[in-house]
């Protein structure tokens, strides 16, 4: 048994104590929480902490298996561009790619992170998640804009996803993106997620290229997929409409949704997704450094807060960020959106994220009966509950 306190424990309800105790069990549950109202005594067997207390991060989003591509790709280029490097560098010596890997597990858990919702194009990481102390939800994304490839890649993600399954992993198969998935691979995506009540995630209004390429079967997005991977996509058919708009339905309604970066989302884009969706089955999960360092554009935060919706954080992979820090990600959106307070930002780290993953039975808040994950965060401006750029994390338990 230990029993942690701080000047502020954030519990990732929207609850938040005043040098709280919270007792927890040598597995990690959470057996008792004591709200001191700020007059902590200094009891036998607490240990007091200066800074803050939430529960371990969520990471929403996240490429385990590029981490071998830390460092390699320059900031700034444009998604086409950015996606061309990607697939030219992405093929590498599998000893390296799961060396790699191993290091960003570990970099994730000594960053706070107990969960994750990461993307798998091969099968490369499913032993480590299966052996790693964070929980992951693998997003097997199938991959191909030519219809006449659609059988062929669904059946490989098909088989990726029984594998993992054999792991014990909770798994499911997405599209990468609307840019990348013909209608055929589509519907059958489609057709399995309702059939298992999957998870879906799908990379989401990334890029202005995006809509050009479903409106006019034109830009960048179409160019690299006809002159640097050679495909023919002369049966492609424009939509006029944009990249969302093109493919809901085949989103099917009742399954959680995530959406990941979104920078190009407006008005029009919600009231789409609240039109067409059912209600609170759709989380908009922002990748802000990832953004920054692709794009340099990051979402319009302040509409989704006035949309009330549900946001969660991920970083994205290694390579379109310099670490695996959920921290960084949420001191980057506080310091480009500084009305937003730090109780709203640990709900994104912990609670949404949890909840979109369906792993809120155990963790994303501290509550009785959970093991969500200690974490502490130090170096904070305790007076204003801001954040610095010397904040760190530290797990706890």
């Amino acid at each position: 048994m230990r029993k942690f306190s701080a000047h502020y424990i954030f519990t990732g309800t929207g609850r938040i104590l005043n040098k709280g105790i919270i007792s927890l069990t040598d597995e990690g549950v959470i057996s008792e929480i004591v709200d001191t109202n700020g007059e902590l005594n200094e009891p036998a067997g607490v240990e007091f902490y200066s800074g803050i207390i939430t529960p371990g991060f969520v990471n929403a989003h996240c490429h385990l298996e590029l981490s071998h591509l830390r460092d390699k790709i320059p900031e700034h280029l444009g998604l086409p561009s950015f996606l061309k490097i990607v697939n030219e560098q992405r093929i590498s010596d599998p000893l390296n790619v799961e060396r790699d890997a191993l290091n960003g597990d570990s970099e994730l858990w000594r960053n706070g992170v107990v969960a994750v919702g990461d993307i798998s194009n091969t099968n490369v990481t499913f032993p480590l998640k299966s052996k790693s102390k964070i929980v992951y939800h693998t997003f097997v994304e199938a991959l191909g804009i030519s219809s006449n490839r659609a059988e062929r890649a669904f059946t490989l993600a098909a088989n990726y996803y029984a594998e993992a399954r054999k792991l014990g992993l909770p798994v499911s198969i997405v599209p990468h993106s609307p840019y990348a998935v013909s209608n055929e691979l589509f519907n059958k995506i489609s057709g399995f997620a309702s059939e298992n009540n999957s998870i879906l995630s799908m990379h989401s209004q990334e890029s202005p290229d995006e809509d050009i390429f479903y409106r006019f079967a034109s830009g960048n997005i179409f160019q690299h997929f006809t002159e640097n991977l050679k495909l023919d996509l002369s049966s492609f058919l424009p939509t006029g409409r944009s990249a969302l708009e093109s493919v809901i339905d085949w989103l099917p309604a009742a399954n959680k949704l995530l959406l990941v970066h979104n920078i190009q989302t407006l008005q029009k884009d919600i009231d789409l997704i609240i039109q067409t969706r059912s209600p609170g089955q759709t989380w908009f999960v922002l990748c802000p450094r990832s953004n920054l360092f692709i794009e340099n554009r990051l979402p319009d935060i302040d509409l989704f807060l006035k949309n009330n919706l549900k946001i969660c954080l991920g970083t994205d992979g290694l390579s379109s960020n310099r670490n695996l820090s959920v921290l960084e990600e949420m001191k980057t959106i506080q310091t480009h959106f500084p009305g937003i307070p730090f109780s709203e930002l640990v709900i994104w780290a912990t609670r949404n994220g949890a909840e979109a993953l369906s792993m809120n039975d155990w963790g994303g808040t501290i509550e009785i009966g959970k093991r969500p994950g200690i974490n502490l965060i130090t170096g904070m401006d305790l007076q204003h509950l801001r954040l610095q750029p010397q904040s760190k994390v530290k797990r706890l338990m």
